[in-house]
């Protein structure tokens, strides 16, 4: 049997391999071109990778029967094989793994959403913009009291809350935070009543009460709704007409039983007496007098308790003021013997107020120093409007003075530090209290100091 020169079988394995060799390199090209404008039956896009990156990948995925290959060739070549023949094989080997086709790689589409499927959204909008309208003080609380909505009328009320925060963090009252656990425990509505001190006094009827909602079981979602109701008004007027009947009734009770012991004398023993008709006709004048007055500052007060809420925004220069309240007290002071003394600074001393109400502040402390510190012959009046200070305004007598447990409750209703003095010269014992209502309304302080022997000194302080 014949010998096949080994060269010869070298040279038909490369020429096999050269023609092997450019059918894979057409054939990488062509599924290329193919996979750019083809689709598959489920019309997914197939992947767009050029045939060299292909090809990579086809090495790193057949790398283990590569590296084997290579070390059998290398074996062989250190045995003394024919090198030319250990690299035939080797291309064979190489170009058998590569021969497999490239697998396809597909990108699955998104799934489109159903349209019959519909996305709960929150109803917190449409009922905020329901209570958006309301002009009492609403709250919108979560399942677990947080504060989710508040209107312009809370906010103005009492202060803007943080959106997420506890209620607990505004509105601390035991009551109020008992209600609203029970609430949200029961989901039935309570209330309850609440009275606020500062800035003025106001009471409100607090209700908390579930919101219902229809789709309230799909969303998930539970609201609750706090309320306040302010019956301020209401609870200051039944005060005042209690405070006026009780207060009335005894003050009313003197001049009246007056009046009447006259009106019996000059009916009977009197009846023909003329000097005693004038002089007890002189006697029910006054007390007619004094009951007026009386009834003129029983309604200025109650006129005054209706707006203490409601701060005066007018600017009112204090020293023309205080300059009218001396001219028109002249004659009184002239009267009991007491000059009024004006300290008042270079420039203006403004101050957000109602005059008029101001005028009958400082006419009703410099007409008492007048009148109860006449012994000391002066009233000085100190106007104070320091660079970055309150204005001050400070009415000082130098008469007999006030004991120290008579001067916290100066300002109270009817309060007299001495009744028959204060009778004597016309007081009818609202006065004081007049005066801090008004500075209550005014956001003002009234400041007073006394020494018994010495003198007592008033100031209003802005």
């Amino acid at each position: 049997m014949a010998k096949i020169p080994v060269r010869s079988c070298c040279a038909v394995s490369l020429r096999w391999l050269q023609s092997k060799t450019s059918v894979m390199i057409h054939r990488y090209q062509a599924e290329f071109e193919d996979k750019n404008t083809s689709r598959d039956r489920e019309g997914q896009l197939e992947d767009k990778t050029p045939w060299t990156r292909s090809l990579l990948l086809r090495i790193r995925q057949e790398r283990p029967v590569l590296l084997v290959a290579l070390l059998i060739a290398l074996i062989a070549l250190a045995s003394g094989v024919n090198k030319w023949a250990v690299l035939g094989l080797l291309l064979i080997v190489i170009l058998t793994a590569l021969w497999h086709a490239v697998p396809v790689v597909r990108q699955e589409p998104p799934q489109p959403v159903p349209e019959d499927v519909e996305v709960l959204r929150s109803r917190l909008p449409e009922v905020s913009a329901t209570l958006a309208a309301l002009d009492i003080p609403v709250m919108v609380l979560s399942g677990d009291a947080s504060v989710l909505y508040q209107n312009r009328a809370a906010e103005k009320a009492f202060g803007e809350v943080s959106i997420g925060a506890h209620i607990s963090a505004r509105l601390r009252s035991p009551g109020i935070l008992d209600m609203i656990g029970e609430t949200i425990a029961t989901n039935t509505p309570n209330q309850i009543e609440h009275s606020e001190r500062l800035p003025s006094e106001r009471v409100y009827v607090v209700r908390s009460a579930p919101v219902e909602l229809s789709d309230q079981q799909a969303t998930g979602e539970r609201f609750f709704v706090l309320s306040f109701r302010d019956i301020s008004e209401v609870r200051r007027i039944d005060r005042m007409r209690s405070d006026f009947v009780a207060n009335a009734s005894h003050e009313l009770r003197t001049p009246l039983a007056s009046l009447r012991g006259f009106i019996e004398t000059i009916q009977g023993p009197a009846k023909s007496d003329a000097k005693a008709q004038e002089r007890f006709l002189g006697i029910m004048l006054d007390q007619a007098t004094r009951m007026s007055r009386l009834v003129d500052d029983l309604l200025s007060l109650s006129r005054l308790e209706l707006k203490s809420h409601i701060a005066p925004d007018e600017k009112v220069d204090l020293v023309p003021l205080l300059g009218h309240v001396r001219d028109s007290l002249v004659p009184l002071a002239n009267d009991v013997g007491v000059e009024i003394a004006l300290h008042l600074p270079q420039g203006t001393a403004e101050v957000l107020g109602d005059r008029d109400e101001l005028v009958q502040v400082f006419e009703n402390l410099i007409e008492n120093a007048c009148k109860y510190g006449q012994e000391g012959k002066t009233v000085d009046v100190f106007l104070k409007n320091g660079q970055g200070e309150p204005v001050e305004v400070t009415v000082v007598d130098k008469g007999p003075g006030i004991p120290a447990e008579h001067v916290p409750r100066l300002t109270e209703r009817f309060y007299r530090v001495s009744i028959e003095d204060s009778r004597s010269k016309k007081g009818t014992g609202l006065g004081l209290a007049i005066v801090k209502h008004i500075l209550t309304r005014h956001r003002a302080r009234l400041i007073v100091k006394s020494e018994v022997g010495k003198g007592t000194s008033f100031t209003v302080r802005f």
